[in-house]
């Protein structure tokens, strides 16, 4: 690295570092923007050779960004580059232009999965090249003031570590130092059961043909982040998810494990909403299914005198989330909604989340301090929410066993959710593509109403700090 570490966007022009941008899908535009916001004056940039005159056109009046017809160009100027691909194609794009790389630079990459990235650094890159990966744990729509940013050092010295630092200081994030197998394990463990809930969530409305805000069901407090998440999700691209999943081994067995988890939860529902009028028998069957729930919380949640017991809880009241609502509360006897007209239903999402981090004694509080992604934040947090609430919870089992209103809609979660799981299984970006842009294609006129809604929910609960995360 011939640059000086203790670079800033306040530098002279001869003294700037040139920063390269490989890749300019959603994430590629964003650290281009935000680079170019922040002051740094030579940033090279490309997409794949058909998007050039594109990619030119949405850029040509961005301060300070130069577009490349290819990486061959951003490679060989740059002093720090950035891969911002696809997981699926970290390889092949890499073999390209890796081998062009500028003498002494610094390389890293923005997959959500390391393992493939590692190995083509490894195998393509110049050996006078460093590597210093990053991760921004968010999408390109969250501001990404204080959310947490992945640095990995894998072939670096600690000087070269800081330039990277002082180059990405601008975004605001907060750093994360991890190994690239950690950060594997790491995002496994945040990302993948809560995208397979939301997927699932999305497919089972969408196979229903019902936007579930519309019906006044599923409408309010936990029901507006579910719905509000979901949509979030599909109105992103599908590639953003299938890598994870397909590509990590360990996120690979967590899909697979939810999908069980919802499927023997949901049999055991239907066991004890059909035992016979028998009271021991009702009672044997109800209490099978009251033991795996509660035998879930104490694993994840602990006992009542553990300290996830006595942290500040994640989410705000139901009253706040209620604002962010795409519909509204049932309105008893023609006066105004009110939270006692809620319905109470199974929340098989849910306790299926809770029952898959129990079988693979996965700690979420533990990375919720360490790299949490607004997603895993508030979906852990509707599952707290949940299970820390002795009345929520009981309305939920006995809803589960008893209420019949809501039992096609949890068929149709436990389908999709096993779907998900084979597209993962079978290791098909084709067949999770076409799931994914199915699910879409329903919610797509949608998208608009709910972007907003979801953007300030986020914000609003990302501003209230869990008491503890920083101890």
């Amino acid at each position: 690295m011939s640059t000086s570490p203790n670079v800033s966007p306040n530098d002279p022009l001869d003294q700037q570092p040139t920063i390269g941008l490989i890749g300019m899908g959603a994430m590629g535009s964003m650290y281009a923007k935000v680079l170019s916001q922040a002051g740094w004056k030579k940033i090279h940039v490309c997409d794949q050779v058909s998007k050039y005159e594109e990619v030119k056109a949405r850029f040509h009046d961005v301060p300070g960004v130069f577009v490349f017809p290819d990486g061959h160009g951003v490679s060989r100027s740059s002093d720090f580059i950035i891969y911002s691909v696809e997981a699926e194609f970290i390889d092949r794009v890499v073999a390209e232009y890796g081998p062009s790389t500028k003498l002494n630079a610094v390389v890293g990459g923005q997959t959500s999965v390391k393992a493939p990235e590692k190995a083509a650094f490894e195998k393509y890159l110049p050996p006078d090249a460093s590597i210093v990966s990053c991760h921004s744990l968010h999408g390109p729509s969250v501001n990404p003031i204080g959310q947490p940013l992945v640095l990995i050092k894998h072939r670096a010295t600690d000087s070269t570590v800081t330039f990277v630092e002082n180059i990405l200081r601008c975004f605001g994030s907060r750093y994360v130092y991890l190994s690239y197998d950690d950060h594997d394990t790491v995002t496994a463990n945040t990302q993948a059961v809560t995208h397979a809930a939301f997927l699932s969530m999305g497919t089972a409305w969408a196979s229903a043909a019902s936007y579930p805000w519309e019906q006044g069901l599923y409408v309010g407090g936990i029901e507006t982040v579910k719905v509000n998440l979901a949509l979030r999700i599909y109105s992103n691209a599908w590639h953003v998810y299938a890598g994870l999943a397909i590509l990590n081994p360990q996120a690979r067995a967590q899909i697979n494990q939810y999908a069980k988890s919802a499927t023997e939860l949901f049999k055991l529902m239907i066991e004890a909403g059909t035992a016979s009028t028998a009271d021991t028998e009702a009672e044997v069957r109800e209490r099978k299914l009251r033991d795996r729930v509660e035998w879930g919380r104490k694993i994840v949640f602990g006992d009542e005198d553990s300290d996830q017991r006595r942290r500040r809880p994640i989410l705000l009241s139901e009253d706040i989330l209620d604002r962010f609502s795409l519909g509204q509360l049932p309105s008893p006897s023609g006066g105004s909604p009110s939270r006692s007209a809620y319905r109470p239903n199974s929340h098989l999402s849910l306790l299926a989340m809770v029952d898959c981090w129990a079988h693979l004694n996965i700690k979420p509080f533990h990375h919720l301090a360490l790299a949490a992604t607004p997603l895993f934040r508030l979906f852990l947090g509707v599952a707290e929410h949940l299970f820390l609430s002795s009345s929520l919870l009981s309305a939920a089992i006995h809803s589960a066993i008893y209420d019949t209103w809501h039992r096609s809609d949890d068929l149709e979660f436990v389908i999709a959710a096993r779907g998900w799981g084979q597209a993962v299984k079978f290791g098909s970006f084709e067949v999770f593509r076409k799931r994914f842009e199915e699910t879409r294609g329903f919610f797509e006129s949608r998208f608009k109403e709910v972007g907003t809604l979801g953007s300030e929910m986020i914000q609003t609960v990302m501003e209230s700090k869990v008491e503890g995360e920083d101890d």
